[in-house]
């Protein structure tokens, strides 16, 4: 296998791993913020357990994704040495700027969200999940950034020539907002709190079907069923948003999302389908002209296709682009169903008398998961073969000196490393959720218990603990 294949598989495998953890951080740091402020403001102990508890799965997740986001930036190094010379000073600059604004801040407070309780006042301690929220906010901010310039370039220009030529930044705000990082930011956020809000309701979802932790299980799921109904329906301006960027800036990839060839034809808009690359025909069930009324807001307007493209300057892989981009709108699609139907179960008092529907959440906490891999996949394999958008390819930019049997040898091992470390996050999260939250260690409510507790049974004798 070529270096230039292993080398992107490897650095897709890190990535792609590391990712499921940020987006957690910061879905699960949003409601780490609300349940401590609801507890702040009521007093209600129901809220200090659940904020306490999920402090603990917050600090599970943050070291899994500290310990796999450091190998990336070794992979620069080792695998891209190119890129690293020709996008340096700009990418570095990013890459600082999120150590020393977000990093900084997020680990800096953690200690205070891990070990303040009674140590600390209220105040200061909902002060400290606040700037670790907003620290893990603010790392997203500068990734983004980071990577969106590469999407599209700005606020730069070149010096050298050749092998010594390099982007060097001429406006440094100008490069912080580039033409498409403000809208991918709003899009990886609500992807993140959608991702740490489906976590949340996925537990308390097996609780309240295990008739477990009640008092807590119940309020922290409608907590969640909130966020993940409002930042659901936020997505999917957020997404539509974000692809009309694509549109202006990157229209190869428009088209490749869309598996649209025919420049002189207006464009349907896939709900799903098939691409079939020798003929370059996509065939599936589209709305006529939907694509170009979306960006156009007309039917008759032509959006330009793949056929308008030279060979080595669009994307090859066009059908597993189309793929992955149409996964991602399906779920975001069934996230929103899901989510405004458990809010309308909720408005009419049966949302938690419905066995199948907390099941169906329990396991929808995959979903956000997905959604946001095959989101990532579409953006990333739709630039290719560019690196750097326009300026820079991506087999351009591999290390001159490293060998295929190099990066395979690291690739199995990173491979075994990475399924070790993911089979002991999923023990280590499995036990606490076992354990369940604090003050609840010595028993279970079960529907004797509840039923007394709300008054319900006529026979408190019967009820035991």
């Amino acid at each position: 296998m070529e270096i230039e294949i292993l080398s992107r598989i490897q650095f897709a495998f890190t990535v792609s791993f590391h990712y499921i953890y940020p987006p957690l951080s910061i879905g699960v740091g949003l409601i780490l913020v609300i349940m401590e402020s609801l507890y702040l403001k009521t007093g209600n102990k129901v809220y200090e357990n659940m904020t306490r508890f999920w402090i603990k799965i917050f600090a599970l997740i943050f070291g899994l994704g500290v310990a796999t986001g450091i190998i990336m930036e070794f992979e620069f190094g080792t695998n891209w040495a190119t890129y690293s010379k020709y996008v340096g000073d700009i990418f570095g600059s990013a890459l600082a700027a999120e150590g020393i604004f977000a990093f900084a801040l997020e680990s800096g407070f953690l200690g205070v969200l891990l070990f303040g309780w009674n140590r600390v006042g209220k105040g200061v301690h909902l002060f400290s999940t606040i700037m670790v929220f907003l620290g893990s906010m603010f790392s997203a901010v500068w990734i983004v950034v980071a990577n969106s310039w590469q999407q599209t370039p700005s606020g730069y220009h070149i010096v050298g020539e050749g092998m010594n030529a390099r982007a060097e930044i001429t406006d440094f705000w100008a490069m912080v907002f580039n033409p498409s990082s403000v809208d991918r930011l709003m899009h990886v956020w609500l992807g993140s709190f959608l991702a740490g809000a489906f976590l949340v309701l996925s537990v308390n979802a097996y609780y309240i079907l295990k008739n477990k932790y009640l008092e807590i299980a119940k309020p922290a799921f409608k907590i969640a069923l909130t966020v993940a109904a409002f930042t659901s329906l936020l997505q999917l301006f957020a997404g539509h948003r974000s692809a009309d960027g694509v549109s202006k800036n990157q229209p190869a990839k428009l088209a490749a999302l869309e598996g649209h060839y025919d420049s002189s034809s207006v464009a349907d808009l896939y709900l799903f389908g098939w691409v079939n690359q020798k003929e370059k025909k996509t065939s599936g069930l589209a709305i006529p002209g939907g694509l170009t009324f979306l960006v156009h807001q007309d039917f008759k307007t032509p959006i330009k296709g793949l056929n308008s493209f030279e060979e080595g300057t669009k994307p090859t892989q066009i059908n597993a682009i189309f793929q992955f981009y149409h996964i991602m709108i399906a779920i975001g699609m069934l996230l929103i169903g899901l989510s405004w139907y458990g809010m309308l179960q909720w408005k009419r008092g049966k949302l938690f008398e419905q066995r199948w529907l907390l099941l169906v959440f329990g396991w929808a906490v995959l979903l956000p998961q997905i959604a946001n891999q095959t989101g990532w996949f579409a953006a990333e394999m739709g630039r290719q073969p560019w690196v750097v958008y326009g300026l820079l390819k991506t087999s351009d930019a591999l290390s001159k000196t490293v060998k295929a049997e190099h990066v395979l040898t690291s690739l199995i091992l990173f491979t075994l490393v990475y399924a070790t470390l993911f089979v002991l996050f999923l023990y280590l999260l499995n036990r606490k959720i076992k354990h369940g939250p604090e003050g609840f260690d010595h028993y279970e409510v079960d529907e004797t218990v509840s039923s007394l507790r709300t008054g319900s049974l006529k026979d408190p004798g019967t009820a035991t603990l």
